[in-house]
């Protein structure tokens, strides 16, 4: 019995000992599996960022393209005192940056800091293989914070900071191509189209998908590849390919380039189609910007004129009242009209011609471009053909081109063209306000057999590498009979080669169109100031384009009608064309 109670007592203190180590065993576990600890993760993430797609010229040239950017960061703590020199000259040699800029960095700040913030694609390679050779040759070494006793080493490490947009071609096909806004997205600096072709097309521009590679990390961070990584394929935006070449474009801008400083204008605009599919082969304007380097002086430029500027069109309007008079069989072109010497009223209102004719047949009335005939012949329409035959021929609405904030112009409303005046007025281009881009529109319809067609800036988006897909094309409507569109057609001719488009003649070519010269509107009334325009078309055998000109407030002394203006800027576009091989004369 004595010898059974130490064993007892020793068995128990053992017992005891065992189950406090265990309770002891189970508390740490709990403690450490719940508090946090700053461990390293075992799992590395890589992001590749997707990018905005490119948008291209018919003849291959990118106008707009994106590259990335990427900042260099680095941690002062982990470098090796006695290796920082060679760190500042390895950096240096592979960045291309200044190593007394670099060195100032380095002893300006102690702890984390931006050696860069924008470093190209091809750089950023080089700077992350320099990374890793730096952790090989020890450059880097592990600190630890004298406070909480926690070590770590981060080194230098390159990230993307951002997607910057290039603008190759810097201000050629400006305002059309547009410019972009940068926004601030997840500490990535990403860009969205707001005006333009930049903004028109911004769902298929935009990036799509960003690539993911994430996995298990060796020492010098990179992801090690086996099963368990994981791998998503980087997808940028579409790419947009234009109808636009642009080194056509470019001779044109030089064209008006020179004629908007002769002759001391605003602006000068011209646009080049393909009648027969609405292919836009260039859409030119003379005040122009940088997209790169947007500057104050150049804010009045940022909007297209063709398609956002309202005017009062003038006599290019007279081609759509006498079309339509056709249209009704109310006018035949070979009757005569008074033209009481150049001087008709109509009410309180004074209608004057340039020219002091007497009679004119009707189709002259086009040819020599008089007032007082078409505002005579407007008459015959009753308000409702005509309210409608020029809403038929899309004034007031958009024409559908491929630019955002398209104007829809106006016209009197329905129940002013039961008044003779509003008839008169409209009839030879005043009391309405349309755009650029609505009137060649229009005056395609006479050079396509009567058919309208959508103007179409961009031809077709592609993937990189991927299949191409055409954008949609809209039928074409019948606005008026082939044989209407034929008469006018005919009638255009001959304004050029009788009337007041001389200039425009081409030999060999089939040229046709009509002048406009008009005051412009300002403060109630009519300036001394003027818009002169010529709106026509140029065909040979196998091709037809229609072209338009708008010279906006020319101020050389007695060169403001159209004939001295817009005309001879068209004369200059159909010579390039023939040039470039868009068109070939008969022999």
């Amino acid at each position: 019995m004595q010898n059974t109670k130490p064993k007892t007592y020793k068995i128990i203190f053992l017992f005891f000992i065992v189950t406090l180590g265990f309770i002891l065993f189970l508390g740490a576990d709990f403690y450490w599996s719940s508090v946090k600890r700053k461990l390293p993760s075992l799992i590395h993430k890589e992001v590749n960022h997707a990018l905005r797609g490119d948008i291209i010229s018919k003849d291959g040239f990118r106008v707009a393209t994106s590259k990335k950017l990427y900042k260099v960061m680095l941690d002062t703590r982990n470098i090796d005192p006695d290796k920082k020199q060679l760190f500042i000259k390895l950096y240096s040699l592979y960045s291309g940056d200044n190593p007394k800029k670099v060195l100032k960095i380095i002893n300006s700040h102690f702890g984390n800091v931006v050696l860069s913030y924008k470093v190209d694609s091809k750089r950023a390679k080089y700077l992350k293989n320099l990374a890793r050779k730096l952790y090989l040759l020890r450059v880097f070494v592990a600190y630890e914070n004298p406070k909480t006793k926690e070590s770590f080493l981060h080194g230098m490490s390159v990230m993307e900071s951002g997607e910057k947009r290039i603008y190759p071609a810097v201000d050629t096909l400006t305002p059309v191509i547009g410019y972009i806004r940068k926004v601030e997205e997840k500490s990535m600096t990403k860009v969205v189209g707001v005006k333009g072709l930049e903004k028109y097309y911004e769902d298929k521009l935009a990036p799509i998908q960003n690539s993911i590679l994430q996995g298990k990390r060796d020492i010098s961070n990179v992801v090690i590849l086996d099963r368990s990584s994981i791998f998503t394929k980087r997808i940028d935006g579409y790419n947009i390919y234009l109808n636009v070449s642009l080194k056509l474009q470019k001779m044109i801008e030089k064209i008006i380039d020179d004629k908007k400083k002769y002759l001391n204008a605003d602006e000068i605009v011209a646009c080049v189609m393909d009648s027969r599919t609405g292919k836009i082969l260039a859409l030119a304007s003379s005040n122009r910007y940088n997209p790169d380097f947007i500057r104050r002086v150049d804010y009045p430029s940022l909007n297209v004129t063709a398609i956002e500027y309202l005017y009062e069109p003038g006599s290019v309007m007279k081609p759509f009242t006498f079309s339509l008079l056709l249209k009704a069989k109310k006018v035949n072109p070979f009757d005569l009209v008074r033209i009481y010497g150049g001087k008709y009223r109509i009410g309180k209102k004074i209608i004057r011609d340039s020219h002091k004719y007497d009679w004119l047949s009707a189709e002259d009335v086009i040819v020599h471009s008089s007032n007082v005939g078409m505002a005579q012949l407007a008459q015959n329409l009753n308000p409702i053909e005509f309210y409608q035959g020029l809403k038929n021929f899309g004034f007031t609405f958009k024409t559908g081109i491929d630019l955002p904030y398209e104007a829809r112009g106006d016209i009197p409303p329905l129940y002013k063209f039961k008044s003779e005046i509003y008839k008169a007025t409209v009839g030879y281009g005043y009391g309405l306000r349309v755009t650029f881009m609505q009137l060649l529109k229009a005056y395609n319809i006479f050079n396509n057999n009567g058919r309208e067609v959508t103007p179409k800036i961009a031809d077709r988006f592609a993937l990189k590498n991927g299949k191409s897909n055409q954008f949609d094309v809209l039928p074409q409507k019948q606005v008026i009979s082939n044989p209407v569109a034929q008469r006018m057609k005919k009638i255009l001719i001959r304004t050029v080669l009788k009337g007041t488009g001389k200039a425009a003649i081409y030999k060999g070519l089939q040229i046709g169109g009509k002048t406009g010269t008009a005051h412009i509107a300002k403060g109630g009334g009519y300036s001394q100031n003027y818009n002169s325009s010529f709106f026509g078309f140029a065909n040979d055998a196998k091709h037809s384009y229609t072209i338009g000109v708008l010279v906006r407030n020319p101020k050389k002394k007695y060169s403001y009608y159209a004939s001295q203006t817009a005309v001879p800027v068209f004369r200059q576009i159909v010579e390039t064309l023939v040039e470039e091989g868009y068109l070939t004369p008969n022999p």
